[in-house]
């Protein structure tokens, strides 16, 4: 049985003090006994590509990178075999198409696309849309549900000040993984297994995809440096010194953490992707909450319930917004009037929310007009 991750935590991880460039604040995560049984390596695709998710599902998107996942079975270490695109896909019309988020390669080793597992899962939720043909509903929602369904990112490299800092700052020995914070906000969080896949992937955070909020943030926010806390006052030996830099070590490792809280410690919803052995492919998504960030992302997790991989991408408020009335809407069977009483509105102001959000053309005109008179009668 799968371990599901209900939070993302960072136990057996060390919170190292973190580096600041600009607006960005690289919070390093250190693994002092890591596996080696576990290795992920980086295959290039770097163009747009259509996966074919199942028989009637496909996916459109830009792929900067897959990841190649290699895994033994009886612990003993393996090495990170990545490599160019293999034979698991066929070009049309100019297009790559890709079998599957995750396809098994050889007998331990996966190939799977970061952080698309993720927003495929995210797209899919409630992507059938009205289950009865509800008057309300438009012709189109009602045949064909959301499909198509759209969603936009940007990538690292649009993100202000982020190319300069991932050149300038250091790697430490044993880092497995990256808090990364624009404007002081988590954009993204990347763990891996081992110190020399990290070596090898940390460049990959300029081409991983984020949400647009992040360019804002980059733009306009600003890191704030973190203050000494020694007081020279009670230093009179070297061990005082050890003894006081520990503690402000600690001290800045618990702030970081607490910055993250928008993921860390917070419940998700997990499903596994794939079984690798010891090892679990999960992708999740936090509740969502209007008043935090949200995420969506994936994990693998081994058979003792550790982190051993982990990516996040952090919702836009327009995501949010968009996610968390899909959601409202489906735990209603649809049904608007009931809908928009467990939301505290009216029906009026619910139909003018879900246009706000990008989901209008779900209500047919009649009721979308209906719905505008009775908002200007009540001004």
């Amino acid at each position: 049985m799968a371990n599901l991750l209900k939070t993302i935590n960072l136990d057996h991880l060390e919170i190292a003090p973190s580096q600041i460039w600009g607006a960005i604040r690289l919070v390093p995560l250190l693994r002092k006994d890591f596996r080696a049984d576990l290795r992920l390596a980086k295959r290039s695709y770097n163009s747009q590509v259509v996966v074919s998710v199942d028989r009637s599902t496909f996916y459109h998107t830009y792929v900067p990178h897959g990841l190649v996942l290699n895994w033994s079975d009886d612990g003993s270490p393996v090495a990170a075999l990545g490599g160019r695109l293999g034979n698991k896909s066929t070009d049309f019309a100019g297009v790559k198409v890709i079998r599957r988020m995750a396809q098994r390669e050889d007998q331990n080793s996966l190939r799977f696309l970061p952080l698309e597992m993720a927003m495929e899962g995210f797209m899919g939720m409630f992507f059938h849309g009205p289950t009865i043909a509800w008057q309300e509903y438009s012709r189109r929602s009602c045949s064909t549900g959301l499909s198509p369904r759209t969603e936009y990112s940007i990538t690292g490299k649009s993100i202000s000040d982020l190319s300069e800092a991932l050149r300038v700052f250091e790697i430490h020995e044993n880092q497995v993984g990256v808090l990364l914070f624009t404007g002081e906000i988590l954009a993204t969080a990347f763990i891996v297994a081992h110190p020399a896949d990290y070596r090898d992937l940390h460049e990959t955070l300029l081409t991983d995809v984020y949400g647009e909020t992040f360019y804002y943030y980059g733009l306009y926010g600003q890191a704030q440096k973190m203050k000494c806390l020694i007081d020279d006052q009670n230093i009179h030996s070297l061990a005082d010194l050890r003894s006081a830099l520990t503690t402000m070590r600690q001290e800045w490792s618990d702030l970081q953490s607490i910055m993250g809280m928008d993921l860390l410690q917070r419940s998700i919803r997990s499903q596994q992707i794939y079984q690798a052995g010891a090892f679990s492919l999960q992708r999740f998504i936090t509740d969502l909450d209007k008043t935090r960030n949200n995420y969506i992302g994936e994990s693998i997790v081994d058979d003792r319930g550790d982190l051993q991989y982990l990516k996040i991408y952090g919702l836009s408020a327009v995501q949010t917004r968009r996610a968390y009335l899909l959601q409202a809407l489906d735990r209603h069977n649809w049904q608007l009037e009931k809908a928009a009483i467990s939301l505290n509105e009216t029906l009026p102001s619910l139909v003018k929310r879900i246009e706000k959000a990008d989901l209008g053309y779900l209500i047919n005109n009649q009721v979308r007009e209906q719905s505008a008179k009775a908002l200007r009668n009540m001004l």
